[in-house]
């Protein structure tokens, strides 16, 4: 399959999915930008999720704008850039919003001390008054 086949396939999957659905192309980009955040956060839960997360997305987005660019040049139908952003945009603005709140959500680091075996020293005086 060449790279205007593949194109041309995925837009007419979108064009598919926004009439099935009955949701704008606008509303399918923040969907999928969300659907997909969320995927690979649930399934990458170690140090640095969240970033592997909003960088899938961003990839997604990028894939999917260069694929619509490509077959508007094959067809002399190039949209503006604009166009383009505005897409972008849409799908990595909640990714984007969950990213920077992230670190609130699901503290990733634990602070000094809470590691096994380690104790601070207010905590070891405690100890020791309370025996």
């Amino acid at each position: 399959m060449t790279l205007i086949e593949f194109a041309a396939l995925f837009t007419e999957r979108k064009t598919w999915l926004v009439t099935s659905t009955d949701l704008s192309k606008d509303a399918l980009h923040i969907y999928f930008g969300l659907a997909l955040f969320v995927a690979v956060r649930l399934m990458w839960r170690w140090r640095g999720g969240w970033l592997v997360a909003w960088l899938a997305v961003l990839a997604m987005a990028s894939g999917g704008e260069w694929l619509d660019m490509s077959l508007e040049a094959q067809r002399s139908a190039i949209q503006p850039d604009a166009a383009h952003w505005h897409d972008i945009w849409n799908t990595m603005f909640w990714p984007t919003v969950l990213l920077l709140i992230g670190r609130w959500l699901h503290p990733e680091a634990k602070p000094a001390g809470d590691a096994a075996g380690e104790v601070s020293s207010e905590d070891a005086e405690r100890r020791l008054e309370q025996a």
